[in-house]
């Protein structure tokens, strides 16, 4: 082959297909594999890994489904040309994990996608499959102590403090849950540093931003959709930003200096650091 694919874990459980398509699929997220290049072909992929070519079939339709390479017909299996495609984060901030220093920025509404994304890679770290020495984690989220432009009530689009203390809750449960975990292995000595802060601003989040090792952004817009929910006991219809609804765009400096990723990129982190440094108010987690 004339490309480094990552090696096969051999303490990994997963299916052989998912090992094969994750090993693929961060040479195509590294650029090792490059936009528009075809993939070895199966018997080429089938002697590599030594499985069967109905695991190596089922991996390229993984891959598919991610939307990382797509099927010629006649031609062979391409790593997608569109760079700037919906993209799933999980895979992504696991590869973070894989590096010494793991630095993760984030702007959005509640951090619920960002907790779920973590717990894979954090139980690998606790079992000795991943070794990062040094996690730091900003998570910056809207102030629900002032009026937002949604959660509203959808009869007259007023604010209702009721909807912001049931986000303020939200928000507050999931950033603790992060926090706890990152600090758990810090004193459990498996990471020699580890730091999760909080900011919030006044404003209203209309979209959620990752920065994962300053190298990767992904960037998506919240839907405003009607909603029911129970706030103090009392079931409320309203205006809603929809964080499930969000499709992300991923941006890498992979791709070049001046290419468009990278400048997304680039814009993504003066965007984070400059509300950061300016409007963004320490949070503290342990008063609430």
């Amino acid at each position: 082959m004339t490309f480094a694919l990552e090696p096969l874990d051999p303490d990994d459980d997963r299916p052989p297909y998912e090992q094969v398509a994750r090993s693929l699929g961060a040479a195509i997220r590294t650029k090792k594999l490059a936009p528009g290049e075809k993939l070895p072909s199966h018997s080429k992929l089938t002697e590599h890994y030594g499985f069967a070519r109905a695991t190596i079939q089922r991996a390229l339709r993984e891959l598919e489904d991610e939307g990382l390479v797509v099927s010629r017909k006649g031609s062979g299996v391409f790593v997608r040309n569109r760079t700037e495609r919906p993209a799933g984060l999980r895979p992504y901030v696991e590869q973070a994990f894989a590096s010494r220093n793991v630095s993760i920025d984030f702007a959005g509404f509640s951090s619920e996608t960002l907790h779920g994304a973590l717990q894979e890679p954090l139980d690998k770290i606790r079992v000795g499959r991943l070794t990062p020495t040094n996690i730091n984690i900003r998570i910056l989220v809207p102030d629900m102590d002032v009026p937002q432009a949604a959660p509203v009530r959808k009869e007259d689009l007023s604010d209702d403090p009721r909807l912001r203390s049931r986000m303020h809750r939200m928000m507050v449960n999931y950033t603790r849950s992060i926090s706890d975990a990152i600090s758990e292995l810090s004193h459990l000595g498996l990471v020699k540093e580890c730091k999760v802060s909080v900011r919030v601003h006044s404003g209203t989040q209309f979209f959620k931003l990752y920065v994962i090792n300053n190298e990767d952004a992904f960037f998506g817009y919240y839907p405003i959709r009607p909603n029911k929910v129970v706030a103090q006991g009392e079931a409320i219809e309203i205006y809603d930003l929809v964080g499930k609804d969000a499709t992300l765009f991923h941006y890498s400096v992979n791709e070049g200096d001046s290419s468009s990723g990278a400048q997304q990129v680039e814009q993504a982190r003066m965007w984070f650091e400059s509300v950061w440094d300016t409007i963004g108010r320490d949070f503290d987690l342990d008063a609430h």
